[in-house]
């Protein structure tokens, strides 16, 4: 484990720098088995301290570690799979054909690695958006620094020990601490970074890569929305987003931000919302704060942002349609729900990110899509209807980093669809294939037979039957 004061900080982010560069060249020659063979003992470590895993989690979050399984632990090994599956295809030159300009030369584009790869991650699933994109990262031959988050040091300090136990330190190296730690690696010339976390961050993030000119990775996050057409079955609208809304008490970058429903579905959705919720989150019918399904906000910052967020809405005339007891000690809010909100409101202009689900009904589908077109574009739109012809409207008319019909965030776990945001939501993609091609320098190579070659009509001196030629060839265009 690698724990930084101000003294040491940056004499040890530039020896770990330093160390990693020297070994790039190595892994850049090393065979793919190598590269599995990591990934291998990753995996077997995971499988060897799930215990403990869940121990951090449940000190962090008090997360139920049948959650942490299901979200966090199963996506990561479902990466390692599936990447073992197929790393021989995806690491080999791919061949492309050539353009009838190009006639006799042959082509096709290596995948080499980047180098030194930073990887920031996020406190809200910390274990899996640390350690997944580290899964790409070494299976596309890198160098990889963790910065695990420091408000969840348990678990920060379990990923530090796996990367103790687990890898060469000049491969694969973790810093714990705060800002600072993350200002001094930001200040190195990385090949490329990967960071999960705000807009607001990831803005810090692309300035400081812009120094080094290096390339980034953004998976940041907005205010994600739910479109609820007439004919959609209301059932599965509302237990499917009470779910993905309310696991993790609502910190979640993919969590349904704000419901948008048609006017005459309103009242029925919202009481059928409210039964999922207790279904779902209340043990045995009990308090949901003695539940041992539902986990606590991650601090007492953001607990208090939640709190104003909430008083605020209710301040400019928002309805309490589902609350509950708030315990500021032990970090516990409720699972909210509230209708009639304004949409001047902070609810409705900032990410929520917590458990507070605002629903908002709309007369036409054009109206829908009007409000969700008013927001920066988010990293998922959720879509409930029957009707073909207003998915094809909605899809066509919206923009977003990915888009779930008739379900919420099970894109996430699909490792043959790339995930990721656009623009305010964030920059590349990750997953499967698309995460080995985000840590890859996809590089064509293009070879050139000797003799007479099809490109030798181009080369000066340029005569009249050279000008006469240019003519006759620019048609074929």
């Amino acid at each position: 484990m690698i724990a930084l004061d101000e003294k040491q900080g940056t004499e040890l982010v530039r020896e770990a720098f330093n160390r990693h560069k020297s070994i790039v060249a190595t892994l850049r020659r090393e065979s793919v088995s190598n590269r599995k063979d990591r990934l291998v003992k990753l995996r077997d470590w995971i499988h060897s301290n799930r215990t403990a895993i869940h121990e951090a989690m449940y000190s962090d979050f008090q997360k139920n570690p049948t959650e942490v399984d299901t979200i966090e632990l199963f996506h990561v090994l479902q990466e390692i799979k599936h990447t073992l599956s197929n790393l021989d295809v995806w690491s080999h030159p791919q061949k492309i054909d050539a353009p009838l300009t190009l006639l006799g030369t042959r082509s096709f584009i290596q995948y080499e690695p980047r180098g030194v790869c930073l990887i920031i991650s996020p406190w809200n699933y910390p274990f899996s958006l640390c350690v997944g994109p580290m899964v790409s990262a070494l299976a596309a031959g890198n160098a990889v620094v963790l910065k695990p988050s420091e408000m969840t040091p348990h678990v920060a300090a379990v990923i530090s020990r796996m990367v103790k136990e687990v890898f060469d330190p000049a491969v694969v190296s973790c810093f714990e601490g705060g800002p600072e730690v993350s200002t001094q690696l930001l200040k190195l010339p990385f090949d490329h970074i990967f960071f999960t976390g705000s807009p607001a961050i990831g803005k810090v993030v692309m300035k400081a890569a812009s120094e080094n000119l290096a390339s980034v990775t953004l998976e940041l996050g907005g205010k994600s929305p739910v479109i609820i057409t007439d004919g959609a079955s209301l059932n599965d609208a509302a237990k499917r987003i009470a779910f993905t809304k309310f696991v993790n008490n609502g910190q979640t970058c993919l969590a349904p931000d704000y419901v948008l429903i048609d006017e005459k579905l309103k009242d029925s959705f919202t009481k059928k919302l409210i039964e999922q919720v207790k279904k779902l989150f209340a043990e045995n019918g009990g308090s949901i704060e003695k539940s041992a399904y539902y986990c606590r906000i991650v601090n007492q910052k953001h607990f208090a942002r939640l709190n104003d967020l909430l008083s605020d809405a209710l301040q400019n005339g928002a309805q309490l349609e589902l609350g509950g007891n708030v315990n500021a000690t032990t970090r516990f809010i409720h699972p909210i729900v509230l209708t009639n909100v304004s949409a001047s409101s902070r609810i409705m202009e900032e990410e929520i990110f917590g458990p507070i689900l605002p629903i908002i009904s709309y007369k036409s589908t054009s109206e829908a899509v009007s409000i969700v077109n008013s927001k920066p574009k988010a990293l998922a739109l959720y879509l409930f209807t029957n009707s073909t012809k207003l998915e094809k409207q909605i899809l066509s008319e919206t923009s977003a980093g990915g888009v779930c019909v008739n379900d919420c965030g099970i894109h996430f776990f699909h490792h043959n669809l790339p995930f990721g945001g656009v623009n305010n939501s964030g920059i590349g993609k990750s997953h499967g294939h698309y995460g080995f091609l985000t840590f890859s320098n996809e590089k064509p190579v293009l070879k050139q037979r000797g003799g007479l070659t099809s490109t030798l009509p181009f080369f000066p001196p340029y005569t009249k039957f050279s000008q006469r030629f240019m003519d006759w060839f620019l048609k074929l265009f």
